[in-house]
């Protein structure tokens, strides 16, 4: 017994060794301890692990008793997994499809839990009971203290409506049916940073299929127990081709749907079942490893929201994570090594609590729960750490500080700790904390949402949350979203000349789109063209999409060639990295004789005005909107002046000015300071771009 615990120890005394300085080290050493008791798993993203409450000595035991070894590798692609899902959701462009993590986090769970399970079974111990006991007893603390803080925080920023809706979503979260919750009434894709709990669908996915694949084991053993591996191979494949038929009918339904998505949790049940042949050669592994990895990274760096997801999409993220797991069974390993580093297998240790974090932050943030970071400006090194790069880090810092505690804290007393439970006492806990859950969340809906909370006015200029409607913007017609493409683009109705009148074409992103409504209505004896494509800087050769591209491509190359304008406006959520490549526009259009004013940045906060006014009038903070300012915005104006004085020498509007003074910015459109003058954070609203255009005229600024 003594023998086949020793190696696991000097693993542990291995891989803690000169980690005497991490303030963490005592708690890294008694999780790795923990974690070589057993095969881990989560319940969406946490290591499974049999629980005990002793240290080293008695691990050395059960390491003995134990089939299942532990691997580092494991913990390493659950960092590599959580990352990706992280580094997705605060919205680092070069990692658009990193939600494929929750994929490889399902092959990981479906691997461990099964062979946990398989295990079990075998040895006769298996028990449907205490099956349940330790998925509650790994995921269930956690998740409620979530909960509970964003709860808490929700009642004090969300608005009724939306607080309502977020009762509905801990209902669902907490009754573990998040996932139809949020295919009935929302997308991934679509506002989802209006929903705290949104990343509860996926282990709502995970606990169906922990509640149905336990039963499906002991009905077909008890009645066909030499088909069993048949039996997970046909459900498999059931599973695999129904999400590659449904994801093309309904891809909202693939998405979300256990059915749709069991084939990557029995993926791993596959590898557990030991269906292949083990890699024995060091050099197989390597390539098998290393393919694995590029297949993720692939699918992380080249996917997005575009992609039809998940169906056959999906097999690219899910194999390179079973050919990693796979590998790793028969020895080590280059990217083993690497994926086994001591840091980043804490990254994997703290995974299931840096999940459930990290959602709710990013949301609150957006909300704007974090005052004053707008206001925070890096002078000359805007360019290369702006204050949405800030945000970001922020966003990450807060996650991971807060994952770390929760994992001390939280995870390992309920698991292996004081706070450890078990038997009669654990579900009776569970059942107790569920109905307070579940009857406040319940009591929230009903008292749709405690609207004394906000004044009336508070709320009515909450209401103005919205940017302009799809009318204002031509959206899908002249202007290209997400939701369309270039071909969408009518080009009949959008580039449509009066020559009885001054032709003006408006271009850029979503800015050109909320100034076009405003410019057509108050330009005397002017048409104004459209060509607005969302995310989409005004530029020769821009950068973005490929309907960016093409709307760019076909203004500049085949329209303004052909056709006579009497100007080019040329609007755009600018950045310093725009300035370049705007200056090559500007040079170009005067080349061909087309004369061009430039509209500047307006000024931005770092949460939507409507709701911060709301806040700043409930609370009675007339100047908590001006708190919330992003700096940058001041500055990239101002260099965008010097470069038109100095440089461009063309008409420059410059919109932050003209909507903040010598002393304030202006919040409202209106005299009676009901109507917000922006629809969100970076856009005017539809009557504040009204306002501002129609100021702009009367000082002779525009015509």
């Amino acid at each position: 017994m003594a023998k086949a615990a020793a190696p696991f120890v000097a693993a542990v005394d291995k891989t803690t060794r000169g980690f005497e300085s991490f303030p963490l080290r005592q708690s890294f050493e008694i999780a790795v301890t923990e974690i070589g008791v057993s095969m881990a798993s989560t319940a969406a993203f946490a290591d499974e692990k049999i629980e005990t409450p002793s240290r080293v000595d008695v691990c050395r035991e059960k390491v003995a008793k134990s089939a299942l070894k532990y691997r580092a590798d494991i913990d390493g692609l659950r960092a590599v997994a959580v990352l990706s899902v992280l580094a997705f959701h605060i919205g680092l462009s070069r990692f658009r499809g990193g939600f494929v993590g929750v994929d490889v986090f399902f092959v990981i769970s479906g691997y461990l839990i099964s062979s946990i399970i398989f295990a079990d079974i075998n040895a006769s111990r298996f028990t449907i009971v205490g099956f349940y006991e330790r998925r509650i007893r790994r995921i269930f603390p956690v998740l409620v203290v979530t909960l509970v803080v964003c709860s808490v925080v929700a009642v004090i920023y969300l608005l009724p409506s939306e607080l309502v809706d977020y009762a509905k979503s801990m209902l669902a979260a907490t009754s573990s049916v998040s996932n139809l919750y949020f295919w009935l009434h929302s997308g991934y894709f679509s506002s989802p940073t209006s929903k705290p709990l949104l990343h509860t669908w996926s282990l709502a996915v995970e606990e169906q299929f922990y509640i149905t694949f336990p039963l499906f084991l002991l009905l077909v053993r008890r009645f066909s127990p030499r088909r069993l591996r048949s039996a997970v191979v046909i459900l498999f494949f059931v599973s695999l081709v129904t999400s590659c038929i449904v994801v093309s009918r309904n891809p909202d339904t693939a998405f979300y749907m256990l059915y749709t998505r069991a084939w990557e949790l029995l993926l791993g049940t596959l590898l557990s079942l030991h269906m292949f042949p083990r890699l024995t050669s060091a050099w197989l592994r390597n390539i098998a490893t290393l393919g694995g990895t590029g297949m993720i990274m692939w699918s992380v760096l080249f996917y997005s929201q575009e992609t039809l997801f998940p169906g056959a999409s999906a097999l690219l993220p899910c194999v390179g994570s079973a050919l990693i797991i796979w590998a790793g069974e028969a020895g080590a390993s280059l990217v083993g090594s690497v994926l086994s580093w001591r840091p980043v297998v804490f990254v994997g240790l703290i995974s299931y609590s840096l999940y459930l974090w990290h959602w709710p932050v990013i949301v609150l943030r957006h909300m704007g729960m974090l005052v004053g970071l707008g206001a925070i400006s890096f002078g000359e090194h805007s360019a290369l750490f702006s204050s949405h790069r800030f945000d970001m880090l922020v966003e990450v810092v807060l996650s991971f500080f807060l994952a770390i505690l929760s994992w001390r804290f939280v995870e390992r007393p309920f698991r292996s700790g004081a706070l450890r439970l078990s038997g009669r006492p654990l579900f009776a806990l569970t059942g107790v904390v569920m109905i307070v859950l579940l009857g406040s969340a319940a009591w929230t809906v009903l008292a749709q949402g405690f609207k004394s909370r906000f004044p009336d006015k508070a709320l009515q200029v909450a209401s103005a949350a919205d940017v302009a409607g799809e009318n204002s913007v031509r959206n899908g017609v002249c202007f290209i979203t997400t939701d369309y493409h270039f071909e969408n683009y009518k080009q009949d109705a959008c580039l449509h000349e009066d020559k009885s009148k001054k032709n003006y074409l408006l271009i850029g992103d979503s800015h050109s789109a909320m100034l076009w409504s405003a410019l057509s209505s108050t330009l005397e004896n002017s048409n104004v063209l459209q060509a607005s494509t969302a995310a989409c800087a005004p530029a020769l050769n821009p950068s973005g999409s490929d309907d960016c591209k093409k709307m760019m491509g076909y203004i500049f190359q085949q329209y303004l060639p052909t056709h006579e304008v009497q100007g080019l406006f040329v609007v755009g959520r600018w950045e310093q990295k725009d300035l370049a490549p705007l200056t090559g526009l500007i040079s170009w259009a005067k080349q061909h004789q087309v004369p061009v004013t430039v509209f500047g940045p307006v000024p931005e906060y770092d949460a939507p005005l409507p709701r911060l006014l709301a806040y700043s009038i409930a609370w009675d903070k007339p100047a908590l909107a001006s708190q919330h300012l992003v700096a940058s915005s001041k500055m990239l104006d101002a260099e965008m002046q010097r470069m038109e004085a100095s440089t461009w020498h063309v008409s420059y509007i410059s919109l932050y000015d003209e909507i903040c003074g010598a002393d304030k910015c202006l919040e409202y459109a209106d005299v009676a300071h009901k109507i917000p003058i922006m629809g969100d954070d970076n856009h005017l609203s539809e009557p504040g771009a009204s306002f501002v255009v129609q100021r702009l005229v009367d000082k002779g600024e525009l015509n």
